[in-house]
């Protein structure tokens, strides 16, 4: 069956965060664990927009998370906890982000994207350019690269979807290349 529709049914056709009805969508949390059901949710333009774009955050939007944080599902919970770590300069979200019980490996999820974590301790990739590179973005090499341990050479112009980021290090994010998965240093990398 079709992911929207069961997401849906999940969510009684509202969005799993802040229970609208308008301009619902697929969300699919990064990095992704689970595929499916298990590592979605159905949010509304809004909360997606914010979601995606910190700069557009909203903090009084975001007090449905009083409500959502206490969701059965994974998905919903670790973008809860993202978001109250995100505002929790404002005060109220520190109060709900320690009342809210993720189990360790749902916290860890929450974490992967380094949501919460002191700005100076944030590993963030960026391209050739500057702009940041996201869990799931697609980038197009700007230079021949050979490929370690194979005589393959990753051509310039190649596009790699959905790319994962390397937690440790900012300079490096895997994709895949002619159906081998890769290590790619980001200066030779632009966002697309």
């Amino acid at each position: 069956m079709n992911i929207e529709r069961e997401l849906e049914k999940r969510s009684n056709h509202k969005c799993e965060l802040c229970t609208s009805t308008e301009k619902l969508e697929v969300l699919e949390v990064q990095p992704s664990k689970e595929n499916g059901l298990d590592g979605s949710l159905l949010v509304c333009s809004v909360c997606k927009e914010q979601i995606e774009n910190p700069d557009k955050t909203e903090p009084n939007h975001w007090r449905c998370l009083n409500d959502s944080m206490w969701s059965e599902h994974s998905p919903v919970k670790v973008i809860a906890w993202r978001m109250l770590s995100r505002l929790r300069a404002e005060g109220w979200p520190q109060d709900l982000l320690d009342m809210m019980y993720l189990e360790e490996e749902e916290l860890e999820w929450a974490k992967a994207t380094g949501e919460g974590a002191p700005a100076e301790n944030q590993i963030i990739h960026r391209d050739s350019n500057g702009v940041i590179i996201e869990a799931g973005d697609s980038v197009v090499l700007i230079k021949d690269l050979p490929v370690k341990g194979s005589s393959m050479i990753a051509k310039r112009g190649t596009a790699v979807r959905r790319v994962s980021l390397d937690r440790e290090n900012a300079e490096f994010i895997e994709g895949r290349v002619d159906g081998q998965q890769i290590v790619i240093l980001t200066k030779y990398v632009k966002k697309i």
